[in-house]
């Protein structure tokens, strides 16, 4: 399937990588860079972060409910979220590669036949 950048499930699914991105980094790299400040200062940082997820999360299920029905939709965002996770936790957080991420990416290959079968 080749779609076009103003294809409305294209432009979901960069809005939601985008957004994953930025949920990624406010959810857990502050503890790699903010470890020994106050959870407080973490918690506004990441709430700083967190807008401009919202940004792109917001237009992004906005222009994606007009085609794909809210359980597709979801599905697609926990997709992109394993997708976005496991580079920044082998990457950016020095995490291993563990066995553990095929076998929930296999689950959610599951999920996604299931929910978006005809």
């Amino acid at each position: 399937m080749n779609l076009p950048l103003n294809h409305p499930l294209m432009l979901t699914t960069l809005l939601l990588v985008g957004s994953n991105i930025f949920m990624t980094f406010a959810w857990y790299g502050h503890l790699k860079n903010l470890g020994q400040s106050p959870w407080y200062i973490a918690a506004l940082i990441s709430w700083g972060i967190a807008l401009f997820e919202y940004m792109l999360q917001v237009p992004a299920n906005r222009i994606g409910y007009g085609t794909l029905n809210l359980a597709q939709l979801k599905i697609l965002q926990e997709v992109i979220t394993l997708s976005v996770f496991i580079p920044f936790s082998i990457w950016y957080m020095q995490q291993p590669l563990r066995m553990d991420y095929l076998y929930a990416a296999v689950c959610l290959m599951g999920a996604v036949y299931f929910i978006f079968r005809a």
